[in-house]
């Protein structure tokens, strides 16, 4: 898996060692969920996903893979927490869906790929080896992309800019326990929406949505980061960690600049991708395939109208 030789001084560090002892039994020779051969799949020139949190129940793998199997790339970046390893440290939960979605990411990297994956704070473990690459995975502390319109965007995972992570670390970790259990609660609201047929709708954005201070701090955020971006010179900004997909234009000394998030795939299952003429767009995945079963559908009624 590696392409080369890992010190042994960097394997043995807390929390990195059980990782590499395991590392092995991640992956296997093929997926559980077989790879589509019709290749269908949407080209783009860049895509950005983060916050995937494999190694926990909120986790939805099973959309991911879908979003693998129907998008292909120039360049993917990994934009943090893609592995959850504060879950993992507590309790080892790996079903053969996550070992699907690493499957499907080394898989592209090997069919040439640029992947590019940028740690964030639920796998800091990974951090230690930026500038390595990993089965033709490159790690990155942060990352500057180029648009197909010249536009320059900084790439990075975000927390660094989290005031209650930097000020407040053990009050993140109660925060994180909290989440996990209105997760536990989401997915037993989408096994009863999933039995009446009906699609994935994410409870904790919906609060997010309607609690103020929540409301506040993302907004408050997004402008600290953007803020950033304007004083590193760059034309905007793409990021994660707030499990919030959202586009906003800020102003900094007088130059436009740019604010992506790519969401997540725990609450809104998003991804931000770029066209090959530059063009930007947030894609939220149930929509996708909603808008897909429903072309599915009508096209099958138009040929059974056809053949009868």
């Amino acid at each position: 898996m590696f392409d080369g030789p890992i010190d042994p001084k960097d394997a043995a560090k807390p929390g990195l060692a059980p990782v590499f002892d395991n590392i092995a039994t991640f992956i296997p020779a093929e997926p559980k969920v077989p790879e589509p051969v019709d290749g269908k799949r949407r080209r783009y020139r860049t895509i950005w996903i983060s916050d995937v949190h494999l190694g926990t129940k909120g986790c939805n793998a099973e959309l991911l893979i879908d979003f693998l199997d129907s998008t292909d790339s120039e360049t993917m970046y990994l934009v943090g927490d893609i592995i959850d390893g504060w879950r993992l440290k507590k309790k080892v939960y790996w079903p053969a869906e996550h070992n699907d979605v690493v499957w499907r990411i080394l898989k592209r990297a090997k069919r040439g790929t640029r992947i590019v994956y940028i740690p964030g704070n639920h796998d800091e473990m990974v951090r230690p080896f930026s500038g390595m690459h990993f089965g033709g995975v490159e790690i990155a502390r942060a990352a500057f992309h180029t648009t197909a319109d010249g536009r320059r965007l900084m790439v990075l995972h975000g927390d660094e800019f989290d005031t209650i992570m930097l000020a407040h670390r053990w009050l993140a970790f109660v925060g994180d326990a909290l989440y996990t259990l209105m997760m536990g609660l989401n997915r037993w609201v989408n096994m009863v929406r999933q039995r009446l047929d009906l699609p994935y709708w994410s409870l904790s954005k919906m609060a997010k949505h309607k609690v103020k201070n929540a409301v506040e701090f993302i907004s408050h955020y997004e402008e600290v980061v953007a803020r950033a971006a304007g004083e590193r010179g760059v034309d905007g900004v793409v990021c994660g960690h707030i499990h919030t997909a959202e586009f906003r234009e800020f102003s900094h000394d007088g130059r436009r600049i740019e604010y992506w998030n790519d969401g997540d795939w725990v609450e809104g299952c998003n991804a931000l991708v770029e066209h090959f003429d530059g063009r930007m767009e947030v894609l939220h995945w149930p929509d996708e395939i909603a808008k897909r079963e429903s072309a599915a559908a009508s096209e099958a009624g138009t040929a059974g109208r056809a053949a009868a």
